[in-house]
């Protein structure tokens, strides 16, 4: 069975379980855009607990904006500020400095679509866990689908209960676990260990 899921930018951890153990991915490439998602934002660990990065886009007079034609705004600068915010925060974790090469590269390319940004994301959390995971993209929006696995919602953190088996933390000396952020911080606490991780915690509902 397909398990139906939206590409995502650095997608959370239970959103790489459920593809880590997916029989097939297939992303929803025919949806309207949704603020608010993790579409363009992530959550890691600081200093101070939870921080949101979020990428800005171009705002569109069209209200049912296709996400695939989600155009990154360039002005802000956001690429340095969130790799800044990367480095802070896990500067000191375990593998930080093993994948940092891996993922600098994506902070210093000027994507135009969102969409072709969190693809690239994808592939490069792929290359550090070692792994390849094939994937067709849908053709048109069905608002039910049938006869597949339907994960979509995981794109809304909000609607994610995901309960995560604890894993060591950069600063949980002072703030605690805290669950499900992006992959990763996975990544850099645990290095490649983390797709075990993921094929061990239970099957996404």
């Amino acid at each position: 069975m397909k398990t139906l899921l939206h590409p995502t930018y650095f997608p959370s951890i239970s959103h790489y379980i459920a593809m880590v153990q997916a029989d097939e991915i297939e992303f929803e490439f025919d949806d309207n855009f949704q603020k608010q998602t993790n579409r363009n934002r992530m959550y890691i660990y600081s200093a101070n607990g939870l921080q949101l990065l979020n990428i800005p886009v171009k705002h569109s007079n069209n209200k049912h904006q296709k996400y695939k034609d989600v155009i990154i705004e360039d002005a802000f600068g956001w690429q340095k500020n969130h790799f800044k915010s990367l480095e802070a925060s896990y500067r000191t974790s375990p593998f930080f400095e093993y994948f940092e090469d891996d993922i600098i590269p994506l902070f210093e390319k000027n994507h135009k679509f969102l969409l072709d940004l969190n693809f690239e994301a994808f592939e490069v959390v792929n290359a550090c866990l070692g792994i390849h995971l094939p994937y067709t993209k849908t053709t048109e929006y069905f608002h039910e689908a049938a006869q597949k696995k339907d994960l979509r919602f995981l794109v809304n953190g909000k609607k994610d209960t995901t309960l995560l088996e604890p894993y060591k933390q950069v600063f949980d000396d002072k703030h605690g676990f805290i669950n499900n952020l992006s992959i990763l911080d996975l990544l850099f606490n645990e290095g490649r260990y983390a797709l075990e991780y993921l094929k061990n915690q239970p099957l996404i509902k």
